[in-house]
């Protein structure tokens, strides 16, 4: 990105960096048959990956920028003084990393006085990046390959759309299991290539949209600079552009009144 932005550009370039560390780190634990794998009190799986991974994150931006802000999946909240926030999520994925399919990522994000400035998605196992900081645009790489500016698709109709979702059932909890059925059965493909996967796929414009209705905020903070960035839109359910909504839209702009006119029915209340 441009250095009009020194506060932006230079934790950019750390996310950047310490993303594609931690998920080395995981490669490391993938695919190993002696990996123990534990179930947190929400029944979710959670390894020393995980845990190792986020640690070494925090260490990272504690050395670069010890006045910031941290909130991990694993370690909680470390409040700062600087007005930035990092929200790291050391495994997106953890389900498909523990059956050693590589569709998973590291995730960062980081907020400037509560607004999502900073995204980074690193796919590990598939040597995948996409990053963005607000007004520089999203960048996207794989391999030792140079960065391209990446773009989300322009197809403006969900009926030539891909949908994609994470996991079918998780539609259920919320009673919201007809918005699934209702966006199958209007998008041309669905698939479950889920989590941060599906989200980097939207942003690169290999598929068009992507829905959750359950997320947590270290699920969401990168998604929504890569997005945007992008030229595509991270909303919750009713059309807020926001990682705190606990659900997540991504798609291409031409798509998203479409896709609203499904998930609204259903907002909670």
């Amino acid at each position: 990105m441009s250095d009009s932005d020194p506060e932006l550009a230079t934790r950019l370039d750390l996310a950047v960096s310490a993303a594609r560390e931690a998920g080395q780190l995981t490669l490391g634990f993938f695919q190993r048959e002696d990996l123990a794998v534990e179930r947190k009190a929400d029944s979710s799986p959670v390894t020393a990956a995980d845990r190792q991974a986020e640690q070494l994150l925090r260490r990272r931006i504690h050395e670069a920028f010890p006045g910031d802000g941290i909130l991990g999946e694993e370690f909680g909240e470390e409040t700062g003084t600087s007005g930035f926030r990092w929200i790291v999520d050391p495994i997106d994925g953890t389900k498909s990393f523990i059956c050693g399919v590589p569709l998973y990522g590291t995730l960062i994000g980081v907020e400037r006085s509560g607004a999502s400035a900073i995204g980074v998605i690193y796919m590990p196992g598939l040597d995948e990046c996409i990053y963005a900081a607000t007004g520089g645009g999203a960048w996207y790489t794989r391999g030792s390959a140079a960065p391209q500016a990446a773009r989300v698709s322009r197809r403006d109709r969900l009926s030539d759309a891909v949908f994609l979702t994470s996991q079918v059932d998780s539609y259920y909890p919320r009673g919201a299991q007809q918005a699934y059925v209702e966006l199958e059965r209007a998008a041309y493909i669905t698939r479950t290539w889920g989590d941060c996967y599906g989200y980097l796929l939207v942003a690169t414009g290999r598929a068009d949209v992507m829905v959750d209705p359950i997320m947590n905020v270290w699920d969401a903070a990168a998604l929504q600079p890569v997005l945007e960035e992008a030229g595509g839109v991270y909303t919750d359910w009713s059309g807020r552009p926001t990682i705190h909504g606990g659900e997540g839209i991504g798609c291409n702009r031409l798509l998203l009144d479409q896709v609203l006119a499904i998930t609204r029915r259903f907002v909670r209340t």
